[in-house]
């Protein structure tokens, strides 16, 4: 059963669900609603741009509005400023989609993982998990501090996560400082 709370304060009514996991967050400058799928909000954040972009050119953004639920770790347009020079304006190229489909799907977890889940797995793997990609790839996670998890790709390349449980429709995004490689 569905629990509904309303609560007065100030004057404003506020409705909380039980089946609603977070209040909205704020990325990119606009906040994310839960009841939007992945690309729904992150076409409203100014700081997924670059992202947005590059899903569209590998022809995922059906697949990222599809049931899920997917877990993505979101680089922002800064982490993608951190790649060599030329290096999203070649994977965006129709002759390089394979290429960018492959490092994008290798942000893609299938399953929702928020920061309880990821530091559940870290607790039951003694210290460490790994996570299968929709590529096929495996991500490597860490505690980093009492909040923080780190994201190690196969290269041996490490991202924090800067935000973590934006959460959607069709699953949850946890936005990250650094584009993660696979093999």
């Amino acid at each position: 059963m569905n629990k509904l709370v309303t609560t007065v304060i100030a004057g404003a009514c506020i409705a909380l669900s039980s089946t609603v996991f977070a209040a909205n967050v704020m990325v990119g400058g606009q906040s994310m609603m839960a009841s939007k799928d992945i690309v729904d909000n992150a076409v409203n954040s100014a700081d997924h741009t670059t992202l947005v972009a590059a899903v569209k050119a590998a022809g995922l953004v059906d697949t990222l509005k599809g049931k899920g639920p997917f877990t993505v770790f979101a680089p922002t347009n800064a982490a993608f400023g951190k790649l060599p020079a030329g290096t999203v304006d070649t994977l965006v190229k129709p002759e390089s989609k394979p290429t960018l489909t492959k490092v994008l799907t290798y942000h893609v977890v299938p399953g929702r993982y928020d920061f309880m889940a990821l530091s559940g797995a870290i607790k039951k793997g003694n210290g460490k998990a790994d996570l299968a990609t929709a590529s096929g790839g495996k991500l490597h996670f860490m505690m980093n501090g009492v909040h923080n998890i780190t994201v190690t790709d196969e290269m041996g390349g490490v991202a924090n996560i800067s935000t973590y449980d934006v959460y959607q429709s069709n699953g949850v995004i946890n936005v990250i400082d650094t584009v993660l490689m696979p093999k």
